[in-house]
């Protein structure tokens, strides 16, 4: 079965996509979902950019590993080689949409909970650790529901 590839967005790159890259990949490898592959980008990233010292600390924290994390700039290229594009806000995702990626590009919380919540997930950029942790979670939380999408939609005769 060819990879359903999934790339997350945001600002920089360096806190919420970097850690919804990372989470996503602890996640579905505890679920054995190997036919699911994660990326991430920023709509105004510094390119080769680690993560930012509070989303570091808070994976280390949660046993999730963001220290090779580079940050890159999502191009209309990049784009063309994901399946979904799950974005942090609303602006993100219409830079994405003006980027070539209609169609494919949605609010992570929009599509974990299927169209019924449209809330951005907020950039805890220069925020106290607490911040972070509390994107962490919420995170963590949307993308259990995501990858349950996914793996459902993935599987015949489940939906």
């Amino acid at each position: 079965m060819t990879p359903f590839r999934v790339l997350f967005v945001c600002t920089g790159n360096t806190c919420r996509s970097a850690m919804a890259e990372a989470i996503a990949r602890h996640i579905a490898q505890d679920r054995g979902l190997t036919d699911v592959e994660f990326g991430s980008a920023g709509t105004a990233a510094w390119e080769g950019a680690p993560a930012s010292d509070g989303a570091l600390l808070v994976c280390l924290e949660r046993q999730t590993d963001l220290s090779g994390h580079e940050a890159r700039l999502v191009t209309p290229e990049l784009l063309e080689r994901y399946d979904l594009v799950l974005a942090m806000g609303p602006h993100h995702v219409e830079r994405l949409e003006t980027l070539g990626a209609r169609g494919k590009a949605q609010l992570i919380t929009a599509y974990a909970s299927r169209g019924t919540s449209d809330r951005p997930i907020g950039d805890p950029f220069g925020g106290e650790l607490e911040l972070y942790r509390e994107t962490f979670d919420e995170l963590d939380r949307e993308l259990r529901r995501v990858l349950d999408r996914i793996a459902a939609e993935r599987t015949p005769g489940v939906s």
